[in-house]
Protein backbone atom coordinates (compact mmCIF):
# COMPACT_ATOMS: atom_id res chain seq x y z
CA UNK A 1 0.00 0.00 0.00
CA UNK A 2 1.28 3.50 -0.78
CA UNK A 3 2.27 5.75 2.08
CA UNK A 4 -0.67 7.83 3.32
CA UNK A 5 -0.59 11.55 4.07
CA UNK A 6 -1.86 13.18 7.26
CA UNK A 7 -1.93 16.97 7.04
CA UNK A 8 -0.68 18.71 10.18
CA UNK A 9 -2.77 21.85 10.80
CA UNK A 10 -0.55 23.49 13.44
CA UNK A 11 0.98 26.03 11.06
CA UNK A 12 -2.46 27.02 9.80
CA UNK A 13 -3.59 27.56 13.40
CA UNK A 14 -0.48 29.55 14.24
CA UNK A 15 -1.17 31.92 11.34
CA UNK A 16 -4.79 32.29 12.47
CA UNK A 17 -3.70 33.05 16.01
CA UNK A 18 -1.73 36.13 14.93
CA UNK A 19 -5.07 37.96 15.01
CA UNK A 20 -8.22 37.48 17.05
CA UNK A 21 -10.06 36.48 13.89
CA UNK A 22 -11.41 33.15 12.59
CA UNK A 23 -9.23 32.97 9.48
CA UNK A 24 -7.46 31.16 8.05
CA UNK A 25 -9.95 28.52 9.08
CA UNK A 26 -8.41 25.38 10.54
CA UNK A 27 -11.62 23.49 9.85
CA UNK A 28 -11.96 24.90 6.34
CA UNK A 29 -8.43 24.07 5.25
CA UNK A 30 -8.68 20.67 6.89
CA UNK A 31 -11.79 20.04 4.80
CA UNK A 32 -9.98 21.07 1.60
CA UNK A 33 -7.08 18.76 2.47
CA UNK A 34 -9.38 15.80 3.00
CA UNK A 35 -11.36 16.58 -0.16
CA UNK A 36 -8.04 16.49 -2.05
CA UNK A 37 -7.31 12.99 -0.77
CA UNK A 38 -5.38 13.40 2.47
CA UNK A 39 -5.92 10.32 4.63
CA UNK A 40 -6.17 12.27 7.85
CA UNK A 41 -5.46 15.37 9.90
CA UNK A 42 -2.83 15.84 12.60
CA UNK A 43 -2.62 18.36 15.42
CA UNK A 44 -0.24 18.91 18.33
CA UNK A 45 -2.11 20.81 21.05
CA UNK A 46 0.39 22.37 23.44
CA UNK A 47 -0.50 23.64 26.92
CA UNK A 48 -0.02 27.28 25.87
CA UNK A 49 -2.31 26.77 22.82
CA UNK A 50 0.06 28.82 20.69
CA UNK A 51 -1.20 27.12 17.55
CA UNK A 52 -3.93 24.47 17.84
CA UNK A 53 -6.40 25.43 20.54
CA UNK A 54 -8.22 22.89 22.66
CA UNK A 55 -11.44 24.28 21.17
CA UNK A 56 -10.27 23.19 17.70
CA UNK A 57 -10.27 19.51 18.63
CA UNK A 58 -14.03 18.80 18.77
CA UNK A 59 -14.46 20.79 15.55
CA UNK A 60 -11.92 18.64 13.70
CA UNK A 61 -13.38 15.49 15.28
CA UNK A 62 -16.83 16.45 13.99
CA UNK A 63 -15.48 17.33 10.54
CA UNK A 64 -14.02 13.86 10.15
CA UNK A 65 -16.98 12.04 11.68
CA UNK A 66 -19.63 13.92 9.72
CA UNK A 67 -17.97 14.40 6.33
CA UNK A 68 -14.96 12.07 6.01
CA UNK A 69 -15.67 8.93 8.07
CA UNK A 70 -12.84 7.00 6.42
CA UNK A 71 -10.24 9.61 7.44
CA UNK A 72 -8.21 9.54 10.65
CA UNK A 73 -7.57 12.07 13.37
CA UNK A 74 -4.03 11.95 14.80
CA UNK A 75 -3.31 13.89 17.98
CA UNK A 76 0.29 14.18 19.11
CA UNK A 77 1.80 15.49 22.29
CA UNK A 78 3.64 14.87 25.52
CA UNK A 79 1.76 12.31 27.63
CA UNK A 80 0.92 14.46 30.64
CA UNK A 81 -2.36 14.04 32.49
CA UNK A 82 -4.08 16.92 30.69
CA UNK A 83 -3.07 15.58 27.27
CA UNK A 84 -4.19 12.05 28.05
CA UNK A 85 -7.55 13.27 29.31
CA UNK A 86 -7.93 15.31 26.12
CA UNK A 87 -7.27 12.23 23.99
CA UNK A 88 -9.77 10.18 25.95
CA UNK A 89 -12.38 12.88 25.40
CA UNK A 90 -11.78 13.38 21.66
CA UNK A 91 -10.97 9.73 20.81
CA UNK A 92 -8.61 10.16 17.86
CA UNK A 93 -7.87 7.12 15.74
CA UNK A 94 -4.17 7.57 16.52
CA UNK A 95 -2.23 9.17 19.35
CA UNK A 96 1.42 10.00 18.70
CA UNK A 97 3.37 10.43 21.90
CA UNK A 98 6.39 12.75 21.89
CA UNK A 99 8.98 13.43 24.61
CA UNK A 100 8.87 17.22 24.24
CA UNK A 101 9.15 19.67 27.04
CA UNK A 102 5.77 21.45 26.64
CA UNK A 103 7.48 24.85 26.21
CA UNK A 104 9.92 23.93 23.44
CA UNK A 105 9.35 25.31 19.97
CA UNK A 106 8.84 22.01 18.15
CA UNK A 107 9.55 18.30 18.44
CA UNK A 108 13.27 17.71 18.01
CA UNK A 109 14.07 14.21 19.30
CA UNK A 110 12.57 10.82 19.96
CA UNK A 111 12.06 8.98 23.23
CA UNK A 112 14.98 7.41 25.05
CA UNK A 113 13.37 3.99 25.32
CA UNK A 114 16.09 2.72 27.65
CA UNK A 115 15.14 5.19 30.38
CA UNK A 116 11.52 5.95 29.45
CA UNK A 117 10.19 2.56 28.40
CA UNK A 118 8.71 1.70 31.78
CA UNK A 119 7.15 5.17 31.99
CA UNK A 120 5.46 4.63 28.63
CA UNK A 121 4.02 1.15 29.19
CA UNK A 122 1.02 2.10 31.36
CA UNK A 123 0.32 5.15 29.18
CA UNK A 124 0.28 3.07 26.01
CA UNK A 125 -2.00 0.52 27.70
CA UNK A 126 -4.36 3.26 28.88
CA UNK A 127 -4.78 4.69 25.37
CA UNK A 128 -5.08 1.32 23.66
CA UNK A 129 -7.75 0.27 26.14
CA UNK A 130 -9.83 3.13 24.71
CA UNK A 131 -9.31 1.80 21.18
CA UNK A 132 -6.67 4.28 20.00
CA UNK A 133 -3.64 3.27 17.97
CA UNK A 134 -0.45 4.45 19.66
CA UNK A 135 2.68 5.65 17.88
CA UNK A 136 5.87 6.70 19.66
CA UNK A 137 8.26 9.37 18.40
CA UNK A 138 11.62 7.72 17.78
CA UNK A 139 15.08 8.76 16.64
CA UNK A 140 16.01 7.24 13.31
CA UNK A 141 19.59 6.46 14.28
CA UNK A 142 19.68 2.75 13.51
CA UNK A 143 19.59 1.70 17.18
CA UNK A 144 18.13 -1.82 17.01
CA UNK A 145 18.01 -2.30 20.78
CA UNK A 146 16.01 0.90 21.19
CA UNK A 147 13.49 -0.37 18.66
CA UNK A 148 13.04 -3.58 20.64
CA UNK A 149 12.42 -1.55 23.77
CA UNK A 150 9.87 0.56 21.88
CA UNK A 151 8.05 -2.63 20.92
CA UNK A 152 8.08 -3.73 24.57
CA UNK A 153 5.97 -0.70 25.54
CA UNK A 154 3.02 -2.19 23.67
CA UNK A 155 2.91 0.56 21.05
CA UNK A 156 1.57 -0.16 17.57
CA UNK A 157 3.92 2.10 15.63
CA UNK A 158 6.91 4.35 15.86
CA UNK A 159 7.15 7.70 14.12
CA UNK A 160 10.62 8.32 12.78
CA UNK A 161 11.84 11.82 13.58
CA UNK A 162 13.01 13.07 10.17
CA UNK A 163 14.14 16.56 11.19
CA UNK A 164 17.87 15.88 10.61
CA UNK A 165 17.04 14.41 7.20
CA UNK A 166 14.94 17.40 6.23
CA UNK A 167 17.66 19.72 7.45
CA UNK A 168 20.07 18.36 4.83
CA UNK A 169 18.30 20.06 1.93
CA UNK A 170 21.62 21.69 0.98
CA UNK A 171 23.86 18.71 1.80
CA UNK A 172 22.74 15.66 -0.21
CA UNK A 173 25.66 13.48 0.87
CA UNK A 174 24.82 13.93 4.55
CA UNK A 175 21.16 13.50 3.72
CA UNK A 176 21.86 10.13 2.13
CA UNK A 177 23.73 9.00 5.27
CA UNK A 178 20.85 9.99 7.53
CA UNK A 179 18.34 8.38 5.17
CA UNK A 180 20.15 5.06 5.48
CA UNK A 181 20.04 5.27 9.27
CA UNK A 182 16.31 5.97 9.08
CA UNK A 183 15.96 2.96 6.82
CA UNK A 184 17.89 0.73 9.21
CA UNK A 185 15.65 1.84 12.07
CA UNK A 186 12.56 1.10 9.99
CA UNK A 187 13.90 -2.32 9.01
CA UNK A 188 14.43 -3.19 12.67
CA UNK A 189 10.99 -1.90 13.65
CA UNK A 190 9.24 -3.85 10.91
CA UNK A 191 11.09 -6.97 12.01
CA UNK A 192 9.65 -6.43 15.50
CA UNK A 193 6.12 -6.05 14.15
CA UNK A 194 5.92 -2.28 14.51
CA UNK A 195 4.42 -0.19 11.72
CA UNK A 196 6.30 2.93 10.63
CA UNK A 197 5.22 6.55 10.45
CA UNK A 198 7.49 9.51 9.76
CA UNK A 199 7.38 13.24 10.17
CA UNK A 200 9.24 16.52 10.47
CA UNK A 201 10.60 18.77 7.72
CA UNK A 202 9.45 16.49 4.91
CA UNK A 203 8.91 18.05 1.49
CA UNK A 204 7.90 16.99 -2.01
CA UNK A 205 11.63 16.97 -2.78
CA UNK A 206 12.87 14.66 -0.03
CA UNK A 207 9.81 12.42 0.36
CA UNK A 208 10.34 10.17 -2.68
CA UNK A 209 13.76 8.97 -1.49
CA UNK A 210 12.36 8.26 1.98
CA UNK A 211 9.49 6.24 0.54
CA UNK A 212 11.86 4.36 -1.74
CA UNK A 213 14.15 3.41 1.16
CA UNK A 214 11.19 2.51 3.42
CA UNK A 215 8.63 1.05 0.99
CA UNK A 216 6.38 -0.10 3.86
CA UNK A 217 6.20 3.40 5.35
CA UNK A 218 2.60 3.59 6.56
CA UNK A 219 2.06 7.31 7.04
CA UNK A 220 3.73 10.70 6.97
CA UNK A 221 2.36 13.69 8.86
CA UNK A 222 3.47 16.99 7.37
CA UNK A 223 2.72 20.54 8.40
CA UNK A 224 5.35 23.23 7.92
CA UNK A 225 6.55 22.34 4.42
CA UNK A 226 3.04 21.54 3.26
CA UNK A 227 1.62 24.81 4.58
CA UNK A 228 4.47 26.75 2.97
CA UNK A 229 3.70 25.12 -0.38
CA UNK A 230 -0.02 25.80 0.10
CA UNK A 231 0.73 29.53 0.11
CA UNK A 232 2.04 29.08 -3.43
CA UNK A 233 -0.08 26.29 -4.89
CA UNK A 234 -3.21 26.29 -2.74
CA UNK A 235 -4.09 23.59 -0.23
CA UNK A 236 -5.81 21.19 -2.63
CA UNK A 237 -3.03 21.14 -5.22
CA UNK A 238 -0.39 20.97 -2.49
CA UNK A 239 -2.04 17.88 -1.01
CA UNK A 240 -2.05 16.28 -4.45
CA UNK A 241 1.64 17.10 -4.89
CA UNK A 242 2.52 15.53 -1.55
CA UNK A 243 0.39 12.48 -2.32
CA UNK A 244 2.33 11.97 -5.54
CA UNK A 245 5.58 12.34 -3.59
CA UNK A 246 4.30 9.56 -1.30
CA UNK A 247 3.96 7.29 -4.31
CA UNK A 248 0.20 7.58 -4.68
CA UNK A 249 -1.51 7.71 -8.06
CA UNK A 250 -3.35 11.01 -8.21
Amino acid sequence: MPTTLSVNLNAVAMLRNRRDLPWPSVEGLGRIALQAGAAGLTVHPRPDQRHIRFSDLPVIRALIDDEFPDAEFNIEGYPGDEFLALCEKIEPEQVTLVPDDPVQATSDHGFDFRTQGEFLKPIVARLKKKGMRVSLFADGDGDVEAVKLAKATGADRIELYTGPYGGCFDNPERGAEILEKLGQTADAALAEGLAINAGHDLTVTNLPALVKRIPKLAEVSIGHGLTADALEYGMAETVRRFRRACGQTV
